[in-house]
């Protein structure tokens, strides 16, 4: 099966979903309630890493709808991207770095997503002007990095793809460009079955570093497919580095996370953030994990890794910035690093907070600061 066809036979409706899960008639029912929130897609080959039969799988559980998404509360912008936007689809809130909006298509709709807002609904933020971008991007010497992001950058066509690479490169000041895609993880052909992707990585690598980032979250989504789509943007010269998010159910364990960064590693993958999941609508109640208990479990997950794995960072995308969630006091006090931020008199500000054992967020006057 191509990967085309791997997304046109994805499972879209509580209906198809129903049967190899055994929900009953109410139970889909009620599901596809939240899909008509928050849509679904689930390709055959993410599909069946899923044991259907465990309700509490940690597969399962980043791509299968749950009525927890129904639940109030939490906000759809929780990093301030709507404040940071300068173009249409373009956001400058580090000086060094632009992030573009390139898509709302995903090869899979993570339950966890931090932009339930956009994937698979809204075009309004998406970026249509690829040359305002490059002007913009001209204009502005302290930028060194381009995030193209989404949705998923590798599923715009490879037509869309190239334009980016072209006008990009280009820029004589920019150090790399980067692509936000987790296709390796859930759609992993898309990689090594395209040779005309693979052959533009590897024309454009050559005039301008190019990396991947990636977000695998599970030991059991390092697969013989992910790791040969990794080797092939490998050998094109593409860098892969991962993001994983801590997510309760999935990853909230020093084992699990531990075996993560050391498969990672071990496929030459360097893990260099371990995110907080954000407060999002639809997903806070659900995979959030108390900051105090991340620590421990971060703190446990790096004990097991070498030198590589020993380099990831605990973080939060706050407005503010990227905030390092350090450590915890011997008085109880919480440490916190501005790892990147928003504002110049912030930059490396080092601040502690008294958080309840419940807390699982910041607000945005950072109390206790």
């Amino acid at each position: 099966m191509s990967w085309q066809n791997e997304l046109k036979n994805g499972i879209k409706t509580a209906e198809e979903l129903a049967p190899i899960l055994g929900w009953t008639a109410e139970e889909t029912a009620r599901h596809a309630e939240v899909l008509d929130r928050f849509p679904m897609l689930i390709t055959p080959y993410y599909l069946s890493l899923v044991d259907p039969k465990d309700p509490d799988d940690p597969i399962g559980r980043m791509c299968i709808p749950s009525l927890d998404e129904l639940d109030g509360g939490g906000s759809f912008d929780t990093s301030g991207e709507a404040d940071n936007t300068k173009l249409e689809g373009m956001q400058h809130k580090y000086s060094q770095t632009v992030l573009l909006l390139s898509t709302n298509q995903c090869a899979m709709y993570c339950r966890h997503c931090f932009r339930k807002r956009l994937v698979g609904l809204s075009e309004e933020e998406l970026n249509k002007r690829v040359d305002e971008v490059a002007a913009y991007v001209k204009d502005h010497r302290e930028i060194s990095n381009v995030l193209v992001s989404g949705g998923d950058a590798l599923l715009n066509p490879n037509h869309i793809v190239e334009r980016y690479l072209r006008e990009l490169s280009a820029v004589e000041h920019l150090d790399f460009i980067r692509f936000g895609s987790r296709v390796p993880v859930t759609l992993p052909e898309r990689i090594y079955g395209d040779q005309e992707l693979l052959d533009l990585f590897a024309e454009y690598g050559k005039k301008k570093t190019l990396c991947l980032v990636t977000q695998f979250n599970h030991p059991r989504e390092l697969t013989e497919e992910a790791r040969r789509a990794v080797r092939a943007l490998a050998e094109r010269g593409v860098l892969v580095r991962n993001q994983t998010v801590l997510l309760r159910g999935v990853n909230d364990s020093g084992e699990v996370l531990g075996d993560l960064l050391s498969g990672l590693t071990r496929w030459g993958v360097v893990p260099y953030y371990i995110f907080q999941c954000r407060p999002v609508t639809g997903v806070h109640s659900r995979f959030q994990v108390p900051l105090n208990e991340g620590i421990r479990i971060v703190d446990e997950a790096k004990s097991r890794q070498n030198g590589f794995g020993k380099a990831v960072r605990y973080a939060m995308s706050h407005p503010l910035g990227k905030i390092e969630i350090f450590c915890r006091m011997p008085g109880g006090e919480t440490v916190f690093k501005f790892h990147q931020s928003k504002y110049p008199e912030n930059a490396a500000r080092v601040f502690t907070a008294n958080l309840d054992s419940t807390d699982t967020w910041l607000d945005d006057e950072l109390k206790g600061m």
